[in-house]
C-alpha cells in the first residue's frame, strides 16, 4: 500500500460537508480519538476523529479502529448508488464506528452547486453539476451494460460459466446417482451373503 495526496485533501473535504451539519459533528464526537481506515487496495486513507466531531489525518502507524476495504472496481457502483455503498465493502473492527460513518455517507451531501457558484456563477453551477451527474449515470450504465455482455458472452457465446438452475440440476443428478450406486453396491453385497 502506497501512500497518496489524498490524506492531505480529503479531511478538508469532509470537514466542509460537516461544518454546516451539527447533528453529524454530534455523532462522531462520540468516537472522538478513533481512526477510520479505507483501504482502497492501491493507497489507504486513515482518519482520526476530533474531540469536535471533526477529521484529520491519522499520524502513521497508528492502529485503526475500524478499517473499511473499497475495491476500486466497485468505486462506480458506490458513487452511484450511495444507499448501498456499505453492501460493497469489507469491515473489520469497531462495527459501532463503522455503522455511524455508514450512516453519515448515506446522509451528508456535497451542495456543489452553491460551492461551485461563489466561483464560477450561478448558471454556470448548475450547468456543471447537471453535466457531472449526466457523466455519472453514463459511467454507471456502460458498467451495467458491459457486465451483462460479459456475462451473455460467457454464458452462451464461449460457455465458461453456466447458469445457477444449470449447476443445481447437475448437483442433484450427481446426488441422485451416488445414491443409486449406493443402494446398487448395498444390493450386491446382499446377494454376495445369500450365495456364500
Amino acid at each position: 500500500m502506497t501512500l497518496s495526496p489524498l490524506p492531505l485533501v480529503a479531511p478538508a473535504a469532509i470537514n466542509h460537508l460537516l461544518a454546516p451539519e451539527q447533528w453529524a459533528r454530534t455523532r462522531l464526537m462520540a468516537h472522538a480519538g478513533k481512526t477510520a481506515c479505507f483501504d482502497l487496495g492501491l493507497f489507504a486513507l486513515a482518519l482520526q476523529i476530533e474531540p469536535d466531531g471533526y477529521v484529520s489525518a491519522a499520524a502513521d502507524g497508528v492502529t485503526a479502529s475500524v478499517t473499511i476495504r473499497i475495491k476500486p472496481a466497485d468505486l462506480p457502483l458506490i458513487l452511484a448508488n450511495r444507499s448501498r455503498a456499505f453492501s460493497y465493502v469489507v469491515i473489520d473492527g469497531d462495527a459501532d464506528l463503522a455503522n455511524t460513518i455508514s450512516q453519515l455517507s448515506q446522509s451528508l451531501h456535497w451542495e456543489a452547486e452553491a460551492d461551485l457558484s461563489r466561483v464560477v456563477g450561478d448558471l454556470a453551477a448548475v450547468r456543471l453539476v447537471a453535466g457531472a451527474k449526466s457523466l455519472m449515470q453514463t459511467v454507471s450504465s456502460t458498467h451495467q451494460k458491459l457486465a451483462e455482455t460479459t456475462a451473455e458472452y460467457f454464458l452462451e457465446e464461449n460457455p465458461m460459466l453456466k447458469r445457477p438452475q444449470a449447476v443445481r440440476e447437475f448437483a442433484t443428478d450427481v446426488a441422485r446417482l451416488r445414491d443409486d450406486v449406493e443402494r446398487m453396491a448395498k444390493r450386491i453385497a446382499r446377494l454376495k451373503g445369500r450365495t456364500q
